[in-house]
């Protein structure tokens, strides 16, 4: 009976599992329900659970992707996009400082300046805030460290206000000129006496060669100087106020090849303040001085040194300007010379006294310039702001034009472009003023400005009678007593 009891516990447990075997699976697989029953095995219990669930009864859950295009695929093939890093500040300083970006940049504001300066300028001042503030080349009250020479060049083909570009120098800069042959390079004459060669193709404001201070060279401030030659043959020469000459080569500014010593007869040296050299010579040329006297001077031969004086200014001698025109009669021998006398005379290399006074000024007369195109043009500019053209043909009293800049500044430089289209002045507060000048030389301007001359001749001569026959003059040394408040007349 015991046994029995026993079988039949067994058949209950056993129909218990069967059941739960049963309702685990559908109708589909039930050929798999006799692999599913328990088995005896070693008198030991065990099942076979179906495929999908764990021993511990969880069903195993796998991920399913979703369907993908071809659109898609192709897409996630491709490499994934680099993502864009901002640069640290000392990252960002260090492109802005590299030479490529610093011309990249330089090229690329002159352009734009250009494109805008074209229509109208859209960074002019309406409020008039900065009317009253002085530019240009004065000292900055506000960075007494900055350098105290500047030299600005400006491109006059496109109608902007500022300029190409900006050099600067530790000493003030008196004169600057383009090396003729070399049009990247600039020269400036300095205060200190040294020359400076500045580069407008490399990234440096400061000069790239300077000259030393040394008694074998200039230790006095230089006013003028000039590139004379050829090609393939040319010299700076420039001239410092203690009357020493130097010849440089632009290769070698260390010294100089040449130097030659300018003095008067007596000895003493001359102070010269303004150089010229006549058309095609370079040998040749002439020198205002600070006492007043102009005078010629040569290189090289035998009489190297001064050759002649010029007597017939009252003061200092501000400017001096050789005629330079071509044409078919040779003017070369002309000069013009412009002082503090208020008076602007016409000279001839061939005689010692002027040809002509030109005195409609009321104040120093600072500058005076041929015009290269026309032989009887030339422009003067002084101490009231005030600009002359003069055009002897048509009058040599007073001049055909004047025109007075706005402030009234006085102007102390005045030089033509090359195509004798403009005329560029300077002022002492540190613009600089464009005019455009529409005279054209007609074919008989040359033969007509023979006879000009002749006449200036004959009228300087009646003037010199009258001079004799008066005793006094408006040259004499009495009417300088009251330079300052009266003009000579």
């Amino acid at each position: 009976m015991r046994e029995n009891v026993r079988t039949r516990m067994y058949v209950c447990e056993w129909r218990v599992d069967l059941f739960t075997a049963v309702l685990t699976f559908d109708d589909s697989q039930a050929e798999d329900e006799e692999s599913s029953l328990p088995h005896m095995n070693g008198g030991m219990f065990q099942s076979k659970l179906p495929p999908g669930i764990l021993p511990h009864g969880l069903p195993q859950v796998k991920e399913v992707q979703p369907a993908v295009t071809s659109l898609e695929q192709e897409q996630a093939s491709k490499p994934p996009a680099k993502q864009v890093r901002e640069l640290s500040e000392e990252e960002k300083q260090m492109i802005i400082l590299t030479e490529d970006f610093q011309r990249f940049f330089d090229r690329a504001a002159r352009v734009m300046e250009r494109a805008l300066s074209e229509s109208i300028d859209i960074y002019t001042d309406y409020t008039g805030i900065n009317d009253g503030e002085e530019g240009g080349y004065h000292n900055n009250d506000d960075s007494p460290n900055d350098p105290d020479g500047v030299c600005l060049v400006w491109n006059t083909k496109f109608k902007k206000t500022t300029p190409e570009y900006i050099f600067h120098c530790q000493s003030p800069v008196m004169a600057a000129t383009f090396a003729r042959f070399n049009p990247n390079l600039i020269l400036g004459g300095t205060y200190s006496g040294q020359i400076v060669l500045w580069d407008n193709r490399v990234q440096k404001r400061t000069p790239i060669q300077r000259t030393p201070l040394s008694a074998a060279a200039h230790t006095h401030p230089v006013y003028c100087m000039n590139v004379v030659g050829t090609q393939n043959a040319h010299n700076l020469i420039s001239i410092s106020t203690d009357g020493r000459l130097c010849s440089w080569s632009l290769d070698m500014l260390s010294q100089p090849q040449e130097t030659l010593e300018l003095q008067h007869k007596q000895g003493k040296a001359i102070a010269v303040t303004c150089l010229a050299f006549p058309h095609n010579d370079v040998n040749n040329f002439v020198v205002g001085s600070e006492e007043g006297s102009v005078y010629t001077a040569c290189r090289h031969g035998s009489k190297a040194g001064v050759t002649e004086t010029y007597d017939g200014h009252q003061g200092p001698v501000t400017g001096i300007s050789t005629h330079a025109v071509h044409g078919g009669i040779d003017f070369s021998h002309l000069f013009l010379t412009s002082s503090f006398d208020w008076t602007v005379k016409l000279w001839s290399l061939k005689e010692n006294k002027p040809l002509y006074s030109f005195e409609d000024n009321g104040d120093y007369v600072y500058d005076v310039a041929w015009s290269p195109i026309h032989p009887a043009l030339f422009a003067t500019v002084d101490g009231t702001g005030r600009l002359d053209l003069w055009n002897l043909n048509q009058e040599t009293e007073v001049p055909v034009a004047s025109v007075i800049v706005e402030g009234a500044s006085a102007l102390n430089r005045v030089s033509w472009t090359p195509s004798g289209l403009h005329v560029t002045v300077g002022d002492d507060m540190g613009k600089i003023w464009v005019y455009d000048q529409l005279a054209q030389p007609r074919h008989d301007e040359w033969n007509k400005f023979v006879y000009t001359l002749q006449e200036l001749k004959n009228n300087q001569a009646d003037e010199e009678i009258d001079k004799l026959n008066l005793g006094s003059g408006p040259g004499s040394l009495s009417s300088l007593s009251s330079l300052s408040s009266t003009p000579l007349r």
